[in-house]
């Protein structure tokens, strides 16, 4: 009855999913606006330390969505929005070692980009919050995943945890690892993940525009560039038929 209760609330949950990361950002934007600091300690050199433990956080969780998703059968582990979907079961690689990657990979990434905002309270109420959140997606998955693909799904279940990854047992990968796919699925995360790291240090300034210059400032604008450029490959086509 509990596992039924949990798919329910996660199917609801999963229409929304995308939505997440930019409800982060926002929150971690508005609260170093609010607070101009870059860490929750009165020391400089320890706030500036946080500061680089947050993004290698944030990072961490964009590369586990880098290799899960370069890896990934075609089929699966997509960003279908209706309802759960798998052409076959993902056994192999980062797969191997936990039955959802992408999603721990969505808690690292989100916990890291909260940890942004200079805030340990919101990096640690993100956590357990997308903890929360994708334990009933994923619950809702498995409910699909097993109906269809039966005892090669227990089989699996059995020896691969949900969502707290295994550090045994790595199967190499099925197939190999395909960087245009993987470009596809994962460029706006890793966007997001720099336009998170610009919009908290912005707000630090008050939005002050005399600061929007520098190096870093250029790098930024130039990944604009590229996000427009492969917006507009996707658009004629380019990665369509790696769904």
């Amino acid at each position: 009855m509990y596992q039924h209760e949990l798919a329910r609330s996660g199917k609801r949950l999963f229409f929304i999913r995308g939505t997440y990361i930019y409800t982060v950002i926002a929150i971690s934007t508005l609260i170093a606006w609010c607070s101009k600091d870059l860490g929750p300690f009165a020391d400089a050199a320890r706030d500036c330390a946080w500061f680089w433990v947050s993004l290698g956080v944030a990072s961490a969780g964009a590369l586990i969505r880098v290799f899960t998703s370069g890896w990934a059968a075609l089929g699966t582990s997509g960003r279908a929005k209706v309802a759960a979907e798998a052409s076959e079961l993902n056994t192999t690689g980062p797969y191997s070692l936990v039955r959802n990657p992408l999603y721990v990979g969505r808690i690292v990434n989100f916990t890291g980009l909260a940890m942004l905002s200079g805030s340990w309270v919101f990096g640690a109420l993100v956590f357990l919050i997308a903890v929360l959140i994708y334990e009933r997606i994923s619950t809702y998955e498995e409910e699909f995943l097993a109906e269809k693909f039966g005892a090669e799904h227990s089989e699996w279940a059995k020896n691969v945890p949900s969502l707290m990854p295994r550090f045994h047992g790595w199967v190499s990968p099925k197939y190999p690892f395909w960087w245009k796919r993987m470009i596809w699925r994962e460029q706006n995360k890793l966007f997001l993940l720099a336009t998170a790291v610009f919009l908290t240090w912005f707000a630090r300034s008050g939005f002050d525009m005399s600061v929007l210059t520098g190096p870093w400032v250029q790098a930024y604008a130039a990944l604009v560039v590229v996000r427009f450029i492969i917006g507009g490959l996707k658009m004629i086509g380019f990665f369509k038929e790696l769904s």
